[in-house]
């Protein structure tokens, strides 16, 4: 979580993840538009003008859109309504263990496997 999406706030956090060269798909959010001067290739989808999805080179594949990482955050909107609000405080221990389910890929009995492997790791 970062204190606001100032150029100055993100620059650095994807600078230091995300390896140089890298191809970003995003939205038309324009602090995006930085990413080719930090060294990022960069292509994006324009919502706003109903575009969600593009083929670009004509082989019928829609390879720039962003509905994968959508998906995600809206599975997590899901995970999170029967909490019914949760502190900005706690926020960080939802995400982090909603980004390890998400990872493991299990559910119910399964996933307690996976979180005691992780615990327990050296």
């Amino acid at each position: 979580m970062l204190p606001n999406v100032q150029q100055v706030t993100i620059q650095p956090v994807i600078t230091s993840t995300v390896a140089s060269g890298s191809q970003a798909y995003t939205d038309e959010y324009d602090i995006y538009n930085r990413l080719p001067e930090w060294g990022y290739l960069h292509k994006c989808v324009n919502h706003s003008a109903g575009e969600y999805a593009r083929d670009e080179d004509g082989d019928g594949f829609h390879e720039v859109h962003v509905n994968t990482l959508e998906g995600f955050w809206s599975l997590l909107r899901s995970w999170l309504r029967p909490h019914r609000g949760i502190s900005q405080e706690k926020l960080p221990w939802y995400l982090g263990f909603f980004e390890f389910i998400h990872n493991v890929r299990r559910r119910g009995k399964a996933l307690l496997h996976s979180l005691l492997a992780i615990l327990i790791a050296p």
